[in-house]
């Protein structure tokens, strides 16, 4: 354990932080994406204190129990490589909180931004996803739930059922949907995709599936490797799980509804392999062309 004499206060912690993750060479990409961003969340979730802005509490003196505790997470961080979510077993998406543990890919999918900000009502989408025109999602691959659960919460009229192959994640998600009061509204179901819901449909399928490479994953620095595997391989080329959902998507889709899917890079593997379908694609604030809308 280090001598906590000097760090007094929440800068100090901050600037030791930071130090010790770059003289790591830590990654990052867990819902932080810097040095700055993780040992800022690190200190702020520790202490119980809210984690959108350091700066007011910079200059705050912490106790000795606060110190000892702050230094033990960041050894654990540089010496495990551990994600931060995984040492305090917590994180965020657009505010809203989740656990998560190794049992599940920590949550950093681009469809929660679409589905908070309503970004994919667009002209030319083809899809009325005012909230209360749709009754039934599916959240398919939904490891820890939070992209259903953030469903729940902006279509207030529709029926939410959540699929997954895990057994481990569907825990998790258990553990979520009871933080968040939503066990009576989000159905989970364990299974390989759709057979986890058999003949049922759907106003909206989401889903974020595993979609690296498999040479990729390979090459994975440390603190990815800590995540499950399942919740990344896709095969060789990341996009056999995504084939499978498009082609058996559309006996899965009320009349007039639509699939929306996070596939990273290489878009046009997809639209040469499936030139008949009108691909539409999202942006978000962070990526471009990356999530896909589908009417069939």
């Amino acid at each position: 354990m280090i001598d906590t004499s000097p760090l007094l206060t929440i800068r100090d912690f901050l600037r030791y932080a930071i130090s010790r993750f770059r003289a790591a060479g830590l990654a990052h990409g867990h819902g932080a994406t810097s040095a700055l961003d993780e040992a800022a969340f690190i200190i702020l979730e520790s202490l119980k204190l809210p984690v959108d802005d350091i700066n007011p509490w910079l200059e705050a003196k912490l106790l000795q129990a606060e110190r000892d505790e702050l230094a033990r997470l960041i050894e654990a961080r540089v010496t495990t490589k551990m994600p931060a979510a995984y040492l305090l077993k917590r994180t965020y998406m657009h505010g809203v909180p989740f656990y998560v543990d190794e049992r599940v890919i920590i949550p950093r999918s681009f469809i929660g931004e679409l589905i908070v900000k309503g970004l994919f009502d667009e002209a030319g989408l083809g899809f009325d996803v005012a909230p209360e025109n749709v009754s039934s999602v599916l959240d398919l691959c939904t490891g820890s739930g939070c992209l259903a659960i953030l469903a729940a919460s902006t279509f207030h009229n529709a029926s939410i059922d959540a699929a997954d192959l895990s057994n481990d994640a569907l825990d998790v998600a258990r553990i979520n949907l009871k933080d968040h009061d939503l066990e009576d509204r989000i159905t989970l179901h364990q299974g390989n995709l759709f057979a986890a819901v058999q003949n049922q449909k759907f106003d909206l399928i989401i889903t974020n599936p595993p979609y690296v490479a498999t040479e990729e994953v390979e090459a994975f620095p440390a603190e990815y490797a800590h995540e499950p595997r399942m919740a990344h391989e896709g095969g060789a080329d990341g996009f056999e799980l995504v084939r499978e959902i498009i082609k058996q998507a559309p006996k899965h889709l009320n009349k007039g509804g639509g699939l929306l899917c996070e596939i990273g890079l290489g878009r046009e593997i997809l639209e040469a392999e499936f030139p008949k379908l009108n691909f539409f694609w999202l942006d978000t604030e962070e990526a471009e062309g990356e999530v896909f809308f589908l009417k069939f």
